[in-house]
């Protein structure tokens, strides 16, 4: 097995932002490049990345399933320049992943494969009421303001607005954006929604977007919310259980 992205900057943000949720997962190598899905120990989340096939530029690989302990791997990514050329091998037995790094020197780090029992996991099916495509700086920047409110957030749409609240016994937050809004590029509301989630793992799961990245998120009041973005050409999806308030 030898695959040979040109920038190894992708690979590195897209483990990142798989990491930050999952201590240890499966990558998936097929035909249709590397894939990886997999939910968090608290089960409340999960996150579905693929990378595809044309991303890189050698892919010789049979179909197989590698399991990997996702922090060290990013310890080892991170020690990549950003002009790097990024190569992933097995070695001989398959007991071990070789990550090498091409620039002005070749480096090449081993890392132990690891047994890891998993079940394909299927992505949530839901009929989403509402679909946004909106700024992540926008994003990231309310949840800072919300950290300093409470540790739940909640998130909805009106049919003319979105909006961000949070409230505590230290106050009470509410951000709003209309639909005509420079950060709001896209809004289709089908019904109105709003649901509550745990402020950390939004914030996670943006932490590998630039202020400038486009995010997709859907919503059904009461509904686990998707939040999608790409990296490269790797594309990131996440899905968050919300927090069902009492009546």
């Amino acid at each position: 097995m030898e695959l040979v992205l040109k920038n190894a900057d992708v690979f590195k943000k897209s483990m990142e932002a798989i990491a930050v949720l999952i201590d240890e997962a499966e990558l998936v190598i097929s035909d249709n490049g590397i894939e990886l899905k997999a939910t968090d120990p608290s089960q409340i989340s999960m996150v579905d990345f693929s990378l595809p096939k044309k991303a890189f530029t050698k892919f010789e690989s049979e179909n197989i399933r590698l399991g990997l302990d996702l922090d060290y791997l990013n310890q080892v990514l991170s020690r990549a320049n950003s002009s790097d050329e990024l190569v992933i091998s097995l070695d001989e037995k398959k007991s071990f992943l070789t990550i090498s790094f091409k620039g002005n020197a070749t480096r090449s780090f081993q890392l132990p494969l690891i047994d890891i029992s998993t079940n394909d996991v299927p992505n949530p099916r839901i009929d989403f009421d509402s679909e946004l495509l909106i700024s992540a700086g926008f994003l990231q920047n309310a949840f800072k303001d919300a950290a300093l409110i409470s540790t739940h957030i909640t998130l909805g749409t009106t049919d003319e607005k979105f909006f961000v609240k949070a409230t505590s016994s230290k106050g009470n937050l509410n951000e709003e954006i209309a639909q005509d809004s420079v950060v709001l590029f896209e809004m289709k509301v089908k019904k109105e929604s709003k649901s509550m989630f745990p402020l950390d793992y939004l914030q996670d799961m943006l932490k590998a977007a630039t202020s400038d990245t486009k995010v997709t998120l859907l919503l059904k009041s009461n509904a686990p919310v998707k939040v999608a973005y790409t990296i490269g050409d790797a594309s990131v999806t996440y899905f968050l259980a919300p927090r069902i308030e009492n009546a």
